[in-house]
């Protein structure tokens, strides 16, 4: 188990490579990665059972974590490196032609579970997983983290209602709630009423917790494990680009990658804690 402090420090250096990363690519989506860096960083590293060294594709015999909202990708590489699934100087090729770290996930990358296509489906591919799990005995839980602007995608109401009918209470669903997507606000653009009582409606159990407080985030994952025949989402309320402030609390940064200066301002931004890829 990691410390509150080590905790911070990892999502310090993971922040930095989500900046370089979408830098030296020149695209990419820096915002919502670096929104929802803490909530992965207390995932893989104080609350999913695994073992980057005997990882497999199966699940089998461990947690298995969905990326959803697939455009995170940078988050997603960075903490998977930070956490040994391949090694960080990896990072580098991100969007790259032959790089396995293609702009949204795909399969053959260790960690990699489910590749990401169209946003919505994570959730699907999360509740057949768990499914899996309850079918063949195997006690461990499947986590998948979706976008709160992805939340307007149908695929998704439709496999909470499947969850919840196979009382899939080994199924943890987390939303990075900052609010934003590509286009402006969630709520100037579809109105999206209260993510709250719609996932209390299907069926599911819902914690609500601060996606940028360690302690908050943890407890919530505790909440979550404790099996009460329901599926469970937790919506992180969290600030699109924290962590730098020209990128914080807009969706300006949703899918835009800094410049050189940019870049250079961002990383003065955010303590080197880990070692550069």
């Amino acid at each position: 188990m990691k410390t509150i402090e080590e905790l911070s420090k990892i999502a310090s250096q993971v922040r930095r490579d989500i900046v370089r990363m979408v830098n030296a690519a020149g695209c990419g989506h820096p915002g919502g990665s670096m929104s929802s860096t803490d909530i992965l960083v207390t995932l893989f590293f104080n609350v999913m059972k695994q073992d980057p060294a005997s990882w497999k594709r199966s699940a089998e015999g461990q947690d298995a974590f969905i990326l959803s909202a697939g455009h995170l990708a940078p988050v997603y590489y960075s903490v998977l490196a930070r956490a040994g699934y391949f090694p960080k100087e990896d990072l580098g090729s991100l969007r790259r032609f032959g790089s396995k770290l293609q702009g949204h996930p795909s399969v053959g990358l260790p960690g990699v579970f489910q590749p990401s296509g169209s946003l919505g489906q994570g959730v699907a591919a999360a509740a057949g997983i768990a499914l899996g799990k309850k079918l063949s005995g195997d006690g461990n839980f499947v986590y998948v983290l979706c976008g709160d602007g992805e939340s307007e995608e149908g695929e998704i109401w439709e496999s909470a209602t499947f969850a919840a009918h196979h009382g899939l209470d080994n199924l943890v669903a987390m939303t990075d709630y900052n609010h934003q997507q590509i286009d402006g606000s969630i709520e100037d653009v579809a109105g999206l009423s209260s993510l709250a009582d719609r996932w209390l409606a299907f069926g599911w159990d819902v914690i609500e917790a601060e996606g940028h407080d360690f302690e908050s985030i943890q407890n919530a994952f505790a909440l979550a494990k404790r099996q009460d025949g329901k599926p469970t989402m937790i919506l992180f309320n969290t600030e699109m680009g924290h962590g730098v402030d020209f990128m914080a609390g807009t969706h300006e940064w949703h899918g835009k990658a800094p410049n050189a200066e940019q870049t250079a301002q961002a990383l003065a931004q955010l303590e080197e804690t880990l070692g550069d890829y």
